[in-house]
């Protein structure tokens, strides 16, 4: 039996994962960190990290970004394996990230969907087919309306995927309303929709000439992330310091 601690137990991922490990024999939610205890869980909440005092195997975290610092930290101490899931870190943050992960496991992924972290590898191989084929490459996503980050984390990810892959050698652009000029062939646009209750849309676009290449995920439910987290929280527990990603929970 996997023990975890739900890092922003009360937010509308920490509920759709409480939900589901009740279901499920092999995990347990032990403890809760939120700012307010909603009373509704079967589980004591802390209101901080540093409060918290219930021995686990992992932290799940679906938090957000002002909250991630002092959970690192929480881990480093507590040599606690954590599944980060938050977004929209800072760049000073994203290197605690680096430097925590050489103390304890750290599993850090934009997406915990199975579908998403399958089109990485996909996007790797169709951008050095299409991409020296003279194919622009764009991306959009959409989410809905009360989302803090953009563009998501994810579309970063399938970005980053496609840069990796060609070398590094695509710039970032996220808006062209203040520049009159043509496409330049080695942008990468990433464009953000918000709005409704979309649960997260993510378009990769190849325009080439005459033709287009689409690579689509469309999510119908969160619960397509609070599974990843649950498996990924399986697979860290027990697991040597360093960094990891969904690729190592899918194989």
């Amino acid at each position: 039996m996997t023990k975890v601690i739900m890092h922003g137990c009360n937010g509308k991922m920490g509920q759709t994962i409480t939900s589901l490990i009740v279901a499920d024999e092999e995990i347990e939610i032990v403890a809760g960190i939120d700012a307010v205890d909603s009373g509704k869980n079967d589980y004591p909440v802390f209101s901080s990290i540093s409060e918290c005092t219930v021995a686990a195997d992992a932290v799940i975290d679906f938090s957000v970004a002002a909250a991630v610092d002092a959970l690192l930290d929480y881990c480093v101490e507590k040599k606690l394996p954590c599944v980060l899931c938050t977004t929209g870190l800072s760049e000073a943050q994203l290197t605690k990230v680096q430097e925590a992960s050489k103390q304890v496991a750290i599993l850090k992924s934009a997406n915990m969907s199975l579908g998403i972290n399958m089109l990485l590898k996909l996007l790797k191989e169709a951008a050095k087919t299409l991409s020296p084929a003279g194919f622009d490459i764009e991306i959009v996503e959409k989410h809905h309306n009360q989302k803090l980050d953009a563009p998501s984390g994810t579309a970063i990810a399938l970005a980053d995927s496609i840069n990796e892959a060609m070398g590094g050698s695509y710039e970032y652009v996220y808006d062209r309303s203040q520049v009159r000029q043509k496409r330049d062939a080695k942008e990468l646009g990433i464009s953000a929709v918000r709005g409704g209750t979309i649960v997260g849309d993510h378009d990769v676009i190849f325009a080439g000439a005459d033709e287009v290449v689409t690579f689509s995920h469309r999510a119908y439910s969160k619960a397509v992330f609070g599974k990843g987290a649950i498996q990924a929280a399986k697979f860290l527990a027990g697991k040597p310091a360093g960094l990891y990603d969904m690729s190592d929970v899918i194989g």
